[in-house]
């Protein structure tokens, strides 16, 4: 329990905060309407919203100012890449050149897990295959984002720009901190189990469908001849857009579980992982959702917010 205390409460507080904001928004919703125009209320919802469901938002003008374009999002990804990249290299060069982590690296992982380092640590496998999926990841919704998304003038705050890029680079040191604290023993090939191949399979089904609602959604601005045609909003429709608001949402959830079955789904910090960004798309979903249902009166009554038959 407590070699992985600092890690697990780093993602346990975040996954409570989240939870927190979730609750706090869907109370606001009852306030009376004269609280829509109090500092505290306006800089939470700032806090919260982005792209289009921070439009309708009254904000003061010194507080547009440091806004930060939506479609930065592949910034996130790009660094998401670059540093997965960089740590799955350094880890290949422990397994097979023996080789250590650089110093700084080492006493940042000995800090998150309480675990020292340790020449004899087992190669494992599940660290191989957890970041290379989440470089192939990050590198498909770069690829989205340049080449697929169309972006409208949706802005995010510049506290959600930072923190997302620092989300980035905790992860992929999460991944470090689990290999820390990893049991399995034998070569990386000895280690391989049929729970690694429905992880596989479930990766694949929902990056699959992840790539569809987000095709889905560019198509809504987008021309026969792929040319875009419009910036404006429209109702969703397709695929699994009939089920929820925000399939791309329950797909990135879907995402993350499975990265944690490469854990044999017994790792407590991939699940404070999983924890975290159900909520983080729980709160985005449902705002996307609410705006949906008050911009259009024939939205179908049937949609759930991102997660089909249940929220």
């Amino acid at each position: 329990m407590m070699s992985s205390r600092l890690i697990d409460i780093l993602w346990f507080f975040l996954a409570t905060c989240f939870l927190v904001a979730f609750y706090a928004h869907k109370v606001s919703v009852h306030l009376p309407r004269g609280y829509e125009t109090s500092r505290v209320y306006i800089l939470f919802q700032d806090l919260i919203r982005y792209g289009k469901t921070k439009q309708n938002l009254k904000r003061a003008d010194w507080l547009r100012v440091f806004d930060v374009p939506k479609r930065w999002f592949w910034h996130f990804y790009a660094i998401s890449v670059i540093w997965n990249v960089f740590l799955l290299a350094l880890y290949l060069n422990f397994i097979y050149q023996h080789q250590s982590y650089p110093s700084w690296l080492t006493r940042m992982l000995d800090i998150l897990t309480g675990v020292p380092s340790s020449d004899g640590q087992v190669p494992q496998l599940s660290t191989v295959l957890v970041q290379m999926l989440l470089c192939v990841h990050s590198l498909r919704r770069l690829l989205e984002c340049l080449f697929v998304s169309v972006f409208s003038d949706g802005v995010l705050h510049p506290v959600q720009y930072v923190f997302g890029l620092g989300y980035y680079v905790l992860l992929g040191l999460t991944v470090l901190c689990s290999d820390r604290m990893g049991k399995e023993t034998g070569s990386l090939l000895a280690q391989l189990d049929w729970i690694h191949m429905a992880g596989f399979v479930l990766f694949i089904g929902a990056s699959l469908l992840q790539h569809q609602s987000l095709v889905l959604l560019a198509w809504l601005r987008t021309g026969k001849s792929g040319t875009v045609e419009t910036l404006a909003h429209r109702v969703p429709k397709g695929g699994w857009f009939e089920l929820v608001s925000c399939p791309h949402y329950f797909a990135e959830l879907l995402i993350y579980v499975s990265l944690s079955l490469f854990y044999g789904g017994l790792s407590l910090t991939w699940w404070l992982v999983v924890l975290y960004v159900f909520f983080n798309q729980a709160l985005a979903g449902q705002l996307c959702h609410d705006l949906y249902i008050s911009k259009y009166e024939s939205y179908p009554k049937h949609r759930r917010a991102f997660i089909p038959f249940v929220l």
